[in-house]
């Protein structure tokens, strides 16, 4: 039995569709990611499975199902709510309390008694690293420390199923990288279901599958390696300078299928096989159009090299279908 299981959910505001015919499942001891840009319906279908938002009436035909640890959330919304923690995007522990008041708060939000939050809320803040920080407004933490409350609270009551939307958004490298492991660690111990929406493509390699989401669907769903060999050997690296007059010339190359900057460095989308003539022709046409070649070579897809081109095909197919 999965974790998480939905079925056919959508959400509409008006004519607005945030959340399309959506169907994934998330077992237990495994990372969900859900990946997208802003307005992709990530954070409502989160809403939606923690029972904040009602999701679209069902059709005759498609029944809807949104189920947290075999519960259903539609019918049974308590008992399916107690199985799962919740960290959503803003921050929204009480800042007037210490760390250790909100855990407690909570805590007994959940019907936990003393004698059994009290030992669980210092094994989590030994766990997220705030053992130290008990007695510290939570108005007074940094925003990785808030960040790090917030996945306390999120699981005092030793949920089943964890719902992370975009936790690491704002926060430094290395807090994103620390909070991270504690999630790893978490799903390793504990056995928890863990979702997790991010606009942040590394992050999307952490996760055992990702859903690439746009416009209130799921476009693509795999593993991460599955997804980057979809563009095996049709990948290639441009590092050097003036970086547009780079871009110029390779999307001259009519093997080229896209060009794209990648912080200092250019990744070209070639047609199947071309790599190489690719290469050839570009350390050619660089140097003797004034150009600085420092490295050029085929690389590993990144899961940003997929949903460019995902998002084209898409593209064009829309493009297509209103031509027709």
């Amino acid at each position: 039995m999965s974790s998480i299981l939905v079925s056919h959910l959508s959400k509409s505001f008006g004519s607005h569709h945030a959340v399309a015919d959506i169907t994934l499942r998330v077992e237990a001891g495994e990372i969900y990611g859900l990946i997208g840009p802003d307005g992709a319906g990530k954070t409502t279908t989160m809403r939606l499975l923690c029972g904040a938002l009602q999701p679209d009436p069902p059709t005759a035909t498609l029944e809807t199902i949104v189920q947290i640890a075999g519960i259903d959330m539609l019918k049974q919304t308590d008992p399916a709510r107690s199985q799962l923690g919740y960290l959503p995007q803003r921050f929204s522990m009480y800042e007037d309390l210490t760390v250790l008041e909100n855990l407690r708060f909570f805590a007994e939000v959940r019907g936990l008694s003393e004698s059994t939050w009290r030992p669980r809320c210092m094994q989590i803040l030994e766990f997220v690293g705030l053992a130290n920080f008990v007695n510290r407004r939570a108005g007074q933490l940094s925003g990785g420390m808030r960040q790090k409350l917030g996945l306390a609270v999120a699981l005092v009551h030793s949920p089943k199923v964890l719902l992370l939307d975009e936790p690491t958004t704002g926060v430094d490298p290395v807090t994103r990288q620390d909070f991270w492991q504690l999630i790893i660690r978490l799903v390793a111990e504990e056995g928890v279901a863990v979702l997790v929406s991010t606009p942040y493509m590394d992050e999307a390699g952490r996760c055992a599958r990702v859903g690439f989401m746009r416009l209130g669907r799921i476009m693509l769903e795999g593993q991460p390696d599955e997804l980057r060999k979809r563009l095996e050997g049709r990948i290639i690296e441009v590092y050097g300078e003036p970086l547009p007059l780079l871009r110029d010339l390779a999307r001259k190359d009519v093997n080229v299928e896209d060009a794209q900057m990648f912080g200092d460095r250019l990744h070209l989308r070639v047609q199947p096989g071309s790599a190489r003539k690719v290469i050839k022709n570009l350390k050619a046409a660089i140097p003797s159009q004034g150009g600085r070649l420092n490295q050029l070579g085929s690389i590993t897809p990144q899961l940003e090299d997929v949903f460019i081109d995902l998002l084209e095909k898409q593209q064009d197919q829309s493009s297509q279908e209103g031509d027709g």
